[in-house]
């Protein structure tokens, strides 16, 4: 039997209506203690305003959600206390040192005087910004600026970190920087929501994937970021053959494997997704006289497994 894992987020049947429309659809999902949780989804999916929901700033109106076990709607400033959140647009007291505006952020997180300072000088570290504390914020750069943000969010410890589109604007060096951040964090069994329609930036990081679109879980729900890669269209594998036969592709395909392509020694095989799939693939290739001296399975990307649920979920839906 698995040790059971006690949830840090758990949504049950959330809507929320705006006067004009309704943005979330009777959404429920359950987020596990130590998890690095994608919400992916198109523009106006719903995503921002389930974060804020969940960061016990907007209410829903109906359903309901925990946070480390305590209602949003209920007691909202235990909720505050408990996440630190970041939406997609933040701002900075561009006047104020690195220390300063990590030590206001302490203070206006509850954290007691005599123990904000110390807890300043730990979240700018954890950030990698402990070197730049006495530098003013409006000096910074824009990944260092990140930085800085998501400090002041996890300065007063928190259990969960929101991240509503962090990424959004920098380049490829600070968002590599972010991600090994998210990371670090990550292994110190912070629980984690990243929200982003750039999935590419997400493949590091996260453990698990919620897709929303149209304000409505997508894909039966929150699956392994693992699982999902293996599940699209089955495993790929590239063969690299020694001394191929001339007709390479009918051999394959009479063997009964899926081909995808063959070009020269080389074959891209579709397998089916059980987890013993690859080694019986090789077994039966090697009894069946082929020379095989190479074979590599192929990534599935983050991206390929959202784009295959958005397929499938317009024909489902009718879109």
């Amino acid at each position: 039997m698995e040790p059971y894992i006690s949830p840090m987020i758990a949504a049950q049947d959330v809507v929320f209506d705006y006067p004009a429309a309704r943005a979330l659809h009777g959404i429920s999902f359950v987020v596990p203690r130590g998890s690095v949780l994608a919400l992916v989804g198109p523009n106006g999916a719903g995503k921002s305003t389930l974060m804020r929901c969940i960061a016990a700033l907007d209410r829903p109106t109906a359903g309901s959600i925990t946070v480390a076990g305590v209602d949003t709607q209920e007691h909202p400033r235990a909720v505050h206390a408990a996440i630190g959140y970041l939406p997609d647009f933040f701002g900075l007291y561009d006047e104020l040192s690195v220390l300063r505006c990590l030590v206001y952020a302490a203070r206006s997180r509850g954290v007691p005087p005599e123990h904000a300072q110390d807890a300043a000088k730990r979240a700018a570290q954890r950030v990698g910004l402990d070197d730049r504390l006495d530098q003013r914020a409006g000096e910074l750069s824009r990944g260092l600026r990140q930085r800085l943000a998501i400090g002041q969010t996890i300065v007063h410890a928190p259990q969960v970190l929101l991240l509503d589109e962090p990424a959004a604007g920098l380049d490829p060096e600070a968002r590599r920087s972010l991600s090994d951040l998210v990371k670090r964090l990550a292994a110190e069994e912070m629980t984690i929501l990243v929200s982003s329609h750039i999935l590419a930036e997400l493949e590091d990081y996260c453990t698990d994937m919620l897709m929303v679109r149209d304000g409505r879980v997508a894909g039966g729900g929150i699956v392994s970021t693992a699982d999902s890669r293996r599940t699209v269209e089955g495993l790929r594998v590239q063969v690299r053959f020694l001394q191929p036969p001339a007709d390479l592709a009918d051999r394959l395909q009479s063997l009964g494997f899926a081909v995808e392509s063959t070009a020269g020694e080389e074959a891209i095989l579709r397998l089916p997704g059980g987890p013993d799939a690859e080694a019986e693939t090789l077994s039966r290739l090697v009894a069946e006289g082929l020379k095989v001296k190479g074979f590599s399975p192929l990534k599935t990307t983050l991206e390929d497994a959202y784009l295959r649920e958005a397929r499938d979920g317009t024909t489902r839906w009718g879109g």
